[in-house]
């Protein structure tokens, strides 16, 4: 795959995280962004994250700047460029996701493999316009997608065995591991862990117990590498309360997010990301 060229169009904490897994395995990536300050903020997330990655090389940044070199980020899609596989990483709009995939199967007719890193909306729903359905898949990455081993294969409804095994093969170069879905609400990660969350801010809610302690119960008792409510704080509570709106609509009630979710939402303590959440992040 050194020869290749992957696009990525989102540089946000999933896009980069995805840039700089596939730095590792192709010979070029771009991400693509909205305007010159997203770009600046992508490039910088990448580099930090290859910082991070190179830390221990022998000359850390002669490292992290061979991969950069390696990298471009471009404001809208650039039609310069022969993509083996494009990776759709923007918010969990369908509207503005269907409106990328769109431009990447005009801008790329021969593309191989197209994809998506949704958490939890339709795979079928989101290729419904497009020309190949068929090429279309969801590849959703894990944060952070450095040293996370899992990436979820989601199959829509016209998704091609061909595609399911292309997939399967980037998944096996990044070095890590993947389980295949089919398309349903929440997909399997998804569904299983927000539903882990929401009881544990119920739990908060209604006073059962505190944060730290529901968070260690998990750890200790049941051998989880990480709480629900510190996991909620890395995924973000506007992700889950998103996510959770959708299960909702889709699934029923049993998803309904919490007040104190909306409420933390609202007040803009949104986990890590913002400094504060369930935990306190310096």
């Amino acid at each position: 795959m050194r020869t290749h060229t992957v696009v990525v169009v989102g540089g946000g904490t999933m896009g980069a995280g995805i840039a700089q897994a596939m730095l590792g395995v192709v010979g070029h990536v771009t991400v693509v962004e909205a305007d010159p300050a997203a770009c600046e903020s992508a490039l910088e997330r990448v580099r930090a994250g290859l910082a991070r990655q190179f830390k221990r090389a022998d000359d850390p940044e002669a490292a992290v700047a061979a991969s950069l070199a390696r990298l471009d980020v471009s404001i809208g899609v650039p039609a310069g460029v022969d993509p083996a596989l494009a990776i759709e990483a923007v918010p969990e709009s369908v509207d503005l996701k269907r409106s990328v995939l769109a431009e990447l199967e005009a801008v790329y007719p021969e593309l191989p493999l197209l994809a998506t890193n949704t958490s939890s909306l339709s795979i079928t729903d989101l290729g419904r316009d497009l020309a190949r359905p068929d090429r279309f898949i969801g590849m959703h990455f894990f944060n952070p997608v450095a040293v996370s081993e899992l990436v979820e294969i989601v199959l829509g409804r016209a998704t091609a065995e061909s595609t399911t095994s292309a997939a399967r093969d980037w998944i096996d170069a990044l070095g890590k591991h993947s389980i295949a879905v089919q398309d349903s609400p929440g997909f399997a990660t998804s569904r299983l862990g927000l539903a882990l969350g929401l009881e544990a801010i119920r739990m908060v809610e209604a006073g059962v117990a505190s944060v730290d302690d529901i968070d260690t119960g998990m750890v200790l008792g049941y051998k989880h590498p990480i709480g629900p409510l510190r996991l909620t704080d890395l995924v973000g509570l506007d992700v889950r309360l998103g996510i959770a709106e959708h299960l909702a609509a889709t699934l029923g009630p049993r998803f309904e997010p919490p007040d104190l979710l909306r409420r933390m939402v609202a007040d803009g303590k949104l986990g890590k990301k913002s400094g504060e959440g369930f935990h306190v992040w310096s």
